[in-house]
């Protein structure tokens, strides 16, 4: 009986009645792994699932597409340098916290001490005020200590301190301040204005001298720079970022005449100063964080002249100079 009923489904299938039935292990000539549900069909036991080779290509995929976005968040395609990064990026707030806890208590004693002897300061040395900037090489020195080392090339190349100078510097960080203030020179900084508003660190500002400029205001840039040229012809220092303002990329931008023009105008020899690893340790616009590793302070030779162009390009070729070597 079973051979007459293949018979008769042989002949009808020959026939055009009926559809040759697919065999469920071939598809498209690849073969399936049997896998999954059975079922009985011809006296055979097929199995139900999909095709072995269509789940092979998925878990591929699958695969590599892990690899490419581990790849591009950790930069490298390992679970180490992603964990890594993350530890990197939370020891540099940390640090960053501590740090302006450390200069923010250090400060108000400081401040103390510097407004107590303020009345005798206007008395004896109105122009330089060497006493305050001692109290705030203090400062920067009790502050930046315990975080990062600071080196300095070329201390035989700065000026007496009695000597008035010009003093320029390329700028990449809220740290050259505190830099620059370990030198010990009492030069006098040009500040935004709003940085006097904020507590002690403002009012500090104030009281040592520091030369407030509103940006984007022509009378304001002309009276700091009368301001600036009477504080040079009555024997104190003063010192310019030339660039204006700090840069975002770490290269060096082109710089304004007004510090040479002081120079020039005056008499003067112009100190270029070049600094190198605050960017790296607090980069512009991440003044939260403070990263690991140290600073190098150049000073170099200075630079004398009655031309301000002249002085202006010799200032900048030499701090470039100093930044391709270290880079």
């Amino acid at each position: 009986m079973r051979f007459c009923a293949s018979l008769a489904t042989w002949l009808a299938i020959s026939k055009g009645h009926l559809e040759k039935p697919v065999n469920p292990l071939i598809v498209n000539g690849f073969p399936r792994k049997p896998i999954g549900l059975k079922w009985e069909l011809w006296g055979q036991k097929l199995e139900s699932c999909r095709p072995y080779y269509h789940i092979n290509l998925q878990n591929q995929c699958r695969i590599s597409r892990n690899i490419i976005v581990r790849s591009e968040l950790a930069g490298v395609g390992s679970p180490d340098a992603a964990y890594s990064l993350t530890e990197y990026q939370l020891g540099s707030k940390i640090r960053g916290i501590f740090f302006y806890a450390v200069t923010a208590v250090v400060a108000i004693f400081m401040f103390v001490f510097m407004l107590v002897i303020h009345p005798f300061v206007i008395l004896f040395d109105r122009y330089r005020r060497k006493a305050h900037h001692l109290i705030a090489k203090t400062w920067a020195t009790l502050t930046v200590f315990p975080f990062f080392k600071v080196e300095f090339e070329g201390l035989e190349n700065l000026p007496s301190p009695d000597t008035p100078a010009v003093y320029v510097s390329n700028h990449q960080s809220f740290l050259d301040i505190y830099t620059l203030l370990i030198l010990g020179r009492s030069f006098k900084f040009i500040s935004k204005t709003g940085i006097f508003a904020f507590p002690v660190i403002g009012w500090a500002m104030f009281l040592m001298g520091t030369i407030p400029l509103k940006r984007m205001d022509s009378r304001s840039q002309m009276d700091c720079l009368k301001r600036c040229m009477d504080l040079v012809r009555k024997g104190a220092s003063v010192f310019f970022f030339p660039e204006g303002t700090r840069s975002k990329d770490g290269k060096i931008g082109a710089f304004k005449k007004g510090a040479f023009s002081i120079a020039a105008k005056t008499g003067v020899p112009v100190v270029p100063i070049t600094l190198t690893g605050t960017g790296k340790l607090m980069p512009a616009g991440m003044e939260g964080t403070l990263n690991l590793g140290s600073v190098k302070v150049v000073i170099h030779k200075p630079i004398e002249g009655n031309n301000p162009d002249i002085l202006c390009n010799k200032a900048w070729n030499t701090i470039v100079d100093t930044l391709i070597c270290h880079s």
